[in-house]
């Protein structure tokens, strides 16, 4: 059997053990929050993965590109939210997915919703609300969530809820600072959704969450439906916003030591920006680093010793003298952004290669 000393570097590990308890324990606190899980598919863009989710009680899927929704229609996947505000230039693409699926859009505007009518497309319509992230999404103090409804409605399409992302748990710096931004979700949504019923339009669903709140809520009453991504991988942001231990980390890139100084104590590694991401992690909380390195004997935790500094395109600069050669597995900052700079997964099994799995990343 193949290991990874087998491979060439850089590489994309997945964890398979650890993947499969990360999305076990994402499926029991759901059902323990008595609430439905719709997974964001743009973390991994793997179809293996979305069926393994779907094994563990996933309802649907959740995707950020039309290109990620048709990958996944093409596999069978026929419940997709696209979660991101309607681009216009794009919509005879979501009307030819929404006659091969049940595909949720997301609008923030008049001018989108008056689009998607025009189109007379069965579009399921999710109005998007701005619970304090303050990147898109209707002000949820003004009249304009129960106006845009009325007009969805009025023009012959489902309005299937309401939905935001609380992207500002990533902002958070203690996890009494999480717990406060995640109620601050759940409740702004749940006085939206008591607004519109006691206007005339009742949601029949609320949908929220990001995996480092769903690591925070303490309730979510009335809400009905999650969309955390990063879960099913974690990275080392999630570490540090207190989301995961390392040990819960799925996926990391495999690495090979190409030169090396003992004059300058550094050496380079061949996985550069192009297999890591420039994200430098939550800099609030401290980061200095473009990745972590596992430790060899104890891959649950990092090396304190050398850690990578710097990336270029296909440059990463490790802050300790290794030889040449050395194997590395790095721990990387944000995994979705890591993902998207491979083509695939090499599933494995401590250091045994079981199978491969394709990166579905076209746009």
């Amino acid at each position: 059997m193949s290991t990874i000393h087998d491979i060439p570097t850089p590489a994309l590990l997945l964890d398979i053990e650890v993947l499969e308890g990360n999305l076990r324990r994402m499926s029991e606190r759901c059902n323990d929050l008595g609430v439905r899980l719709r997974p964001h598919v743009k973390t991994h863009k793997c179809v293996e993965i979305g069926m393994a989710q779907r094994a563990f009680g996933a309802h649907g899927i959740t995707v950020s590109t039309l290109a990620e929704g048709r990958a996944f229609a093409d596999a069978g996947f026929d419940d997709i939210t696209w979660a991101f505000p309607v681009v216009l230039g794009r919509l005879q693409e979501a009307v030819d997915l929404a006659d091969r699926v049940s595909l949720g859009v997301v609008v923030d505007s008049t001018k989108s919703a008056e689009a998607l009518i025009a189109t007379g497309a069965p579009f399921r319509v999710w109005l998007k609300i701005d619970c304090g992230y303050g990147r898109a999404g209707l002000d949820p103090g003004t009249s304009a969530p129960h106006e845009i409804a009325q007009r969805v409605l009025e023009g012959g399409l489902e309005l299937a809820g309401i939905l935001s992302h609380s992207g500002d748990a990533y902002r958070a710096d203690s996890r009494d600072d999480m717990v406060r931004i995640s109620e601050l979700e759940r409740s702004t949504m749940a006085d939206v959704a008591e607004a519109l019923a006691a206007g005339g339009t009742p949601v029949a669903d609320v949908s929220v969450g990001s995996t480092p709140s769903m690591s925070a809520y303490r309730t979510l009453q009335g809400m009905t439906e999650v969309r955390p991504g990063n879960y099913a991988l974690h990275d080392y942001t999630q570490v540090l916003l207190g989301s995961c231990d390392v040990g819960e980390c799925a996926a990391t890139v495999l690495t090979s030591v190409v030169s090396s100084s003992r004059d300058r104590g550094t050496s380079v590694v061949d996985a550069g920006a192009l297999a890591l991401s420039l994200d430098p992690g939550p800099a609030h909380l401290g980061r200095r680093s473009f990745g972590e390195i596992l430790d060899e004997g104890t891959p649950a935790k990092v090396r304190r010793n050398a850690r990578l500094t710097s990336l270029s395109q296909e440059h990463g600069i490790v802050s300790r003298a290794l030889d040449v050669g050395t194997l590395l597995r790095v721990l990387p900052n944000h995994s979705c952004l890591t993902v998207a700079c491979f083509d695939g997964f090499f599933v494995v099994e401590g250091d045994e290669i079981l199978d491969t799995w394709r990166i579905l990343r076209q746009r």
